[in-house]
């Protein structure tokens, strides 16, 4: 019996053993089964299910990693890695309020649109993007010592501007998502940008980012550098001298071009008003316009130059040709006057341009041979069509059609009235005059693309773009916008110990909404280059509107602004003198001409002359109410009308000169 029960009490322990094991392997296949189920034929939800709770997908402003830099390498625009604030309001353990009122310090979004962005039903909000280093280092102060959860930071690409307003313009801006928006940046943004990367971001149960940084570990491809025709230097002396233009004329806008007539590159370009890209939301869309590219205007007696080549050119008119200047020139029942209302009397080209004589420039243009001989010389020129410079918005400016020209359309438009150009469409035209061949080069702002390793993979090669006046037409020319400048209009241009040619011009303002003119409104300008013994520079100035002053282009700043800049270029680029100062032909009898003072019948008594320039002595006349009968050119040796003299108003002087 004692055997039976010892027999049956181990067949009850096999027993159990067994059905342990059995349940043991039952429970065990299980697990494998589901483990297997999890891992292979579930991994694809699971995953999907996991990522939605502890990964965040973010399309993050991928870094613009080309630089932007001058004709010498400095860099105008470039980026730099910033710091931006985020929160997943689904983690955040802390009110709304209490967290607003921590960092709203030191982020740009206010304490209610905070409270608002944190109570959203989101996982992911932006609460300040690219952030100063300063704030951004208080920020996370502030999350460490109050141990806020669910806000955390990102590594942003941010494109900043070293110069501030410099060149701005031209360069544009860059919006909060790496996208071009104005300028440069966003003509080159396809090339000055990375690559896009889409990231997905693991998170901890706080919904802090698991890697830190998540742009230093996945840095998309650096975008091309570029270098501009641009000289830092060259557009700094431009903007300063805009700068003070703006002050002394109370003007609206204004703009200059500096560009190398030999080449076509730009080397500076200014516009005022101006902005800081580096913030421009605080300015607005008139800030943001390059106005020496997209403005159209009449150009004015700065236009009288291109017709007069293209008479030469035409074999219509001569140098020695004798036009008998009335004070008047009818066409189609209208009058065109000179700007003073007088006439000028036997007069060539060279005193038609030099003294900017209407009359004789609606003479010349009309007997060039019709419509369209002129038009296609103003067409050989460039006008009428864009220059195809790199930067948006350019304008083509606005011609007759030949077909449908009077006699008073070939009479205005040779005074540079009725047509409408580009400040940079007169800068390549005048660079054809300008560059000792006629040759009239493509301007061109970009120099050259570099690579991610700094080297040169393509460069803009000089392109001609047509001659519109043979060589001798061109130094014909030159050599008469040099007198302009030494002896007529533009006086106040002379750089001493320098040969500078230019030509002053005044126009009326055109209404770009109703069509006509804007009444009492005017566009003053100067276009000049040299050293015309060898050119380096064209230099337009426009001053829009001006305020102060008389809006004549010779009688405000236009001239005065093109001398601030060039006096200033010929030492950056330590141009020696070509003429030194010589002695007087003859000895001023005063530092400057005493004032008119008209009787009561307009009878004026005339001072001495002998010293003083024609300008001088022309501006004096003319504002005695006198006529001017000059003979020659330079400094005044004598006069046939003594000084002492009392005239009657409208007596013709003649005074002798000698250069």
């Amino acid at each position: 019996m004692k055997l039976l029960n010892k027999a049956l009490l181990r067949m009850s322990d096999w027993s159990r053993t067994t059905w342990c094991l059995a349940i043991l392997m039952t429970v065990a296949f299980v697990l494998i089964g589901r483990l297997a189920q999890l891992q292979v034929f579930d991994t694809f939800d699971l995953e999907k299910k996991n990522l939605l709770q502890v990964q965040v997908d973010r399309k993050l402003q991928s870094p613009r990693g080309g630089t932007i830099y001058d004709r010498n390498g400095k860099p105008l625009a470039m980026s730099v890695v910033t710091k931006s604030l985020y929160a997943d309001p689904k983690m955040i353990k802390q009110s709304p309020q209490e967290i607003a009122e921590l960092i709203s310090p030191y982020v740009t979004m206010s304490k209610e649109n905070i409270v608002k962005a944190l109570q959203e039903d989101t996982a992911f909000v932006w609460l300040n993007r690219m952030m100063d280093a300063d704030k951004s280092k208080a920020v996370q102060q502030v999350i460490k010592d109050n141990n806020i959860a669910g806000l955390n930071f990102v590594e942003e690409s941010k494109r900043y501007y070293p110069n501030g307003v410099l060149a701005a313009q031209v360069l544009g801006f860059v919006g909060t998502d790496d996208k071009g928006l104005d300028g440069l940046e966003m003509v080159l943004d396809d090339e000055l940008k990375g690559g896009v990367q889409q990231e997905i971001v693991a998170t901890d149960n706080k919904g802090n980012a698991i890697f830190g940084s998540v742009l230093s570990k996945f840095l998309p491809d650096k975008g091309k550098s570029v270098t501009l025709t641009i000289d830092a230097t060259i557009q700094f002396i431009a903007e300063r001298a805009l700068d003070k233009a703006m002050v002394d004329t109370g003007a609206k806008h204004a703009s200059v071009i500096v560009m190398d007539p030999k080449t076509g590159e730009i080397l500076a370009m200014a516009n005022r008003p101006s902005y800081d890209p580096n913030n421009y939301n605080q300015s607005g869309e008139e800030a943001f316009k390059n106005i020496a590219v997209t403005n159209l205007y009449e150009p004015g007696s700065t236009f009288k130059p291109i017709i007069a080549s293209a008479a030469l050119a035409a074999g219509k008119w001569k140098l020695d040709t004798v036009y008998n200047d009335k004070g008047a020139f009818a066409a189609n029942g209208h009058i065109i006057r000179n700007w003073n209302g007088e006439g000028y009397g036997p007069v060539r080209l060279l005193d038609i341009l030099k003294y900017s004589i209407n009359t004789g420039m609606a003479e010349i243009g009309t007997l060039t041979g019709g419509a369209d001989i002129l038009s296609k010389y103003v067409r050989d020129y460039g006008f009428g069509s864009e220059t195809g410079i790199e930067l948006p918005g350019e304008g083509a400016g606005i011609l007759y059609n030949p077909e449908d020209m009077s006699k008073l359309d070939v009479a205005t438009m040779s005074i540079g009235q009725g047509i409408a150009v580009t400040p940079l469409q007169m800068v390549r035209a005048f660079g054809a005059l300008s560059n000792g061949g006629g040759a009239m080069m493509k301007p061109h702002i970009i120099k050259s693309y570099s690579n991610s390793q700094g080297d040169v993979t393509s460069t803009t090669e000089t392109s001609v773009v047509g001659q519109p006046v043979p060589e001798e037409t061109a130094k014909t020319i030159v050599d008469i916008l040099e007198k302009e400048v030494s002896e007529g209009g533009g006086t106040k241009a002379m750089v001493e110990g320098y040969h500078f040619g230019g030509k002053t011009g005044t126009a009326q303002k055109l209404d770009t909404k109703h069509g006509g003119y804007l009444d009492g409104q005017y566009i003053a300008s100067f276009i000049g280059f040299g050293p015309v013994e060898d050119p380096k520079f064209v230099v337009l100035v426009v001053i829009d509107d001006p305020q102060k002053g008389s809006y004549y282009g010779s009688q405000i700043v236009a001239p005065p602004v093109f001398k601030d800049i060039v006096s200033q270029l010929v030492r950056y680029y330590q141009m020696s003198p070509y003429v030194k100062e010589s002695t007087p032909v003859a000895v001023k009898a005063a530092n400057t001409l005493p004032e008119p003072k008209p009787g009561s019948d307009g009878s004026v008594t005339l001072p001495n002359f002998t010293g003083f320039t024609y300008g001088e002595v022309r501006d004096w006349l003319h504002k005695a109410g006198l006529a001017f009968k000059p003979d020659g050119t330079g400094t005044a040796t004598s006069q046939d009308e003594s000084s002492g003299t009392t005239v009657q108003a409208g007596t013709a002087i003649t005074v002798h000169f000698r250069r």
